[in-house]
């Protein structure tokens, strides 16, 4: 297990050159935003516009803070996403523009190359004590907001606003989870499709 913390995370320009992107985990380690096989951001969205694309890339989007947006899926009907909504799926090779509902939004993008890598991203709110399984290989927990304290194998840990775990090799394993925060989980595992919950 190995804790990022949300000051040491990695901050870019998006693709698009739209926003600030702040990367919060990326495989391989060195890898760039047109190599990796997986990766999870925050990014800042503060006009409306395209997203960049990204070919050969499946992507899950949640809204972590303001008002919303809609999101235009090529193929789709519009869909507003706000920090209640389900985390949402799409192509990432695919024109998709975001309106803002009012005012800027920062969002939650995980990212996985088509053929090797999926993923799933799921919201849960922890109130108190709670097993949290580990499905997948790979699992990262991010403390959206609140303080949370973990427990895995001996390990013990607290995360706070931003903060996120990364845990490998977590396969059929579970982690114990205490507090009070919002947190996101993102499971990734080999595959060729992401879905969400």
């Amino acid at each position: 297990m190995r804790i990022l913390r949300a000051g040491d995370y990695k901050r870019m320009p998006c693709k698009n050159g739209k926003g600030e992107t702040v990367e919060i985990a990326v495989f391989p380690p060195d890898a760039s935003i047109e190599d990796f096989d997986w990766r999870i951001s925050r990014a800042t969205v503060a006009e409306d516009g395209p997203f960049s694309i990204f070919p050969g890339i499946d992507r899950t989007l949640a809204v972590l803070d303001g008002n919303g947006m809609v999101l235009e899926i090529d193929g789709r009907e519009p869909a507003l996403l706000t920090t209640e909504s389900a985390p949402l799926a799409f192509p990432a090779d695919i024109p998709v523009t975001a309106r803002l509902a009012d005012g800027a939004i920062t969002d939650l993008n995980v990212m996985t190359r088509r053929g090797r890598r999926a993923h799933r991203l799921n919201r849960i709110d922890i109130d108190g004590a709670t097993l949290l399984p580990l499905p997948s290989p790979i699992c990262l927990i991010l403390c959206q907001s609140g303080t949370a304290s973990f427990r895995r194998n001996g390990e013990t840990g607290m995360l706070r606003d931003g903060d996120a775990l990364l845990i490998e090799e977590a396969t059929a394993t579970a982690l114990e989870i205490d507090g009070e925060a919002r947190c996101y989980i993102v499971e990734i595992a080999a595959g060729h499709a992401s879905t969400t919950n």
